[in-house]
């Protein structure tokens, strides 16, 4: 029986890994701070994942296969700098250490594209500079070179996802798509930078699909997880704009792009899909639309209930 251990179960892309990992064939194991109720088909554990021995007495007891680490620190607008980076490094290199101990097989670990040097070219695994320019995109890029080492020594199978920008149901409504969304949706102006950054989005469903088939996979190595298109934040907002019947809210040059942000920062995903053979279902047109129907019919609902 395939186990696999999922960090993050709860959060943005977590969420929609699970099912997709049951019906792969996986035992899914989980863990919360609190009871989960949610799905009877995934075993939740009641855990801190800062906390080692908790982790350590989960994984020993269940000796999972397979490991989905997507937890981290992700506070919005605080986790580019955030000293919390740290601790999560910290617990990420012990993470890995207890799941090897156990007679782990396969590992998969959310990395991002913060890693990658920001030069305005098209970030390739093989030919990109990993220089990351803040304490986020530093303590991924020290966790793969500390793992990446650790697990080859070991002879565990490994893999690093380098993540882009997934959106799509239960996103953080500080981010851009949502904050577009959640102000149109409230008849509120959606105020914009310029909006010529060109970006690579992928729809949170199909970013966890590829997350599982690469955990299915005997990929090694870092790999783009992406669309591997580029599309300009103007371009998203005037989408947006169309499928909420409010454009004239939507204001371009309001407030001021973020200082040192590059204009283009888009995947290559030749890794992705030509040795893992996985590439989108949802086009963008699509995404957008079942977002912003999520965002009408529940999040909105949940924002103002405060959950």
């Amino acid at each position: 029986m395939k186990k696999v251990f999922v960090t993050g179960a709860n959060g943005f892309i977590g969420r929609h890994s699970l099912p997709l990992l049951r019906a792969r064939g996986f035992e899914v194991h989980a863990i919360s701070r609190t009871p989960v109720e949610r799905d009877s088909e995934i075993h939740w554990h009641v855990a801190d994942v800062l906390d080692g021995k908790q982790v350590a007495e989960v994984i020993g007891r269940i000796k999972p296969t397979h490991l989905l680490h997507l937890a981290w620190y992700t506070e919005p607008g605080k986790y580019w700098t955030a000293p919390e980076n740290l601790q999560w490094l910290t617990m990420s290199i012990n993470l890995l250490a207890v799941f090897a101990g156990n007679g782990g097989e396969r590992s998969v670990v959310a990395g991002t594209c913060a890693e990658y040097e920001w030069n305005e070219e098209v970030c390739s695994e093989e030919t990109t500079a990993l220089r990351p320019s803040t304490l986020y995109g530093t303590c991924k890029h020290a966790l793969h070179l500390v793992l990446e080492a650790y697990l080859r020594q070991i002879g565990l199978s490994s893999s690093w996802a380098r993540l882009f920008f997934p959106y799509g149901p239960y996103e953080r409504p500080e981010r851009f798509i949502p904050s577009v969304i959640c102000s149109l949706l409230e008849d509120q102006v959606a105020r914009c930078s310029h909006g010529n950054q060109q970006r690579d989005f992928l729809f949170v469903e199909d970013a966890a699909a590829a997350l599982v088939a690469l955990l299915e996979s005997n990929v090694s190595g870092p790999v783009n997880i992406g669309s591997g298109e580029a599309v300009t934040l103007k371009d998203i907002a005037s989408k947006i704009g169309e499928l909420l019947d409010r454009t004239e809210l939507i204001r371009l040059g309001a407030i001021s792009a973020a200082t040192g942000e590059p204009q283009l920062l888009v995947a290559d995903v030749s890794r992705l899909r030509e040795e893992v053979g996985w590439s989108p279902g949802v086009t963008l047109d699509q995404g957008l639309a079942k977002t912003v129907r999520w965002w009408k019919d529940a999040g909105l609902k949940a924002l103002r209930r405060g959950n």
